[in-house]
């Protein structure tokens, strides 16, 4: 596959250079972002979708009491799904991170990929999923705002919060651990936003 990501600084780098993996996520800009997108191969509804998680995020950003890299999240919000332009299910995680290493992505977007999905998933969940080893549980702000985002946001129309347990519950039942996470990943959200989101 062909390294198209690159930094701001054009006379420095060239448009096709696979770049350092500790380049701060924040030379990653949407219109960059879109633009992997796009020449991955993602459809008009993935893009749409990803738009719509990085629009909600944004809205989010606004309102949260905690620091907030708000670059990153628009970064990492609209490449959180990147894997999906070669596979579907849980393992659009996997890929996704895969690609992104292969770009010379920032690891802190590398690393919203791998924590989007729900409110995270703990090692035995992933590990039955088939995913490779890692950690699939958000940690920071930024991955909490992006898996939260994306989790009230159903093709590229945003949903409360009740639909959307509502749409986890219905496959993995209400006493599942990730709805669960997801309930409490509401409620650390809406403590930052002083309860008005």
């Amino acid at each position: 596959m062909t390294v198209f990501w690159r930094l701001r600084e054009p006379e420095r780098f060239s448009p096709f250079m696979h770049v350092s993996n500790n380049a701060p996520a924040s030379l990653v800009t949407a219109d960059e972002a879109l633009e992997i997108l796009r020449r991955s191969g993602a459809s008009n509804a993935l893009v749409a979708h990803c738009e719509a998680v990085r629009d909600l995020a944004l809205q989010l950003c606004e309102g949260v009491s905690v620091r907030v890299d708000r670059n990153l999240v628009e970064a990492g919000a609209l490449l959180h799904d990147l894997g999906r332009v070669r596979t579907q299910g849980l393992q659009h995680v996997a890929e996704g991170v895969r690609l992104a290493g292969q770009l010379g992505l920032p690891e802190k977007i590398r690393h919203i990929i791998q924590r989007h999905v729900g409110a995270g998933l703990s090692s035995i969940e992933a590990q039955e999923a088939g995913l490779p080893p890692g950690h699939y549980l958000p940690e920071t702000a930024e991955e909490k705002i992006v898996a939260y985002a994306d989790n009230l946001v159903y093709g590229h129309r945003v949903i409360s919060f009740e639909e959307s347990i509502q749409r986890f519950s219905s496959r993995l039942g209400l006493e599942s651990p990730v709805v669960r996470r997801m309930f409490d990943l509401h409620q650390e959200i809406c403590a930052w936003c002083d309860g008005k989101f």
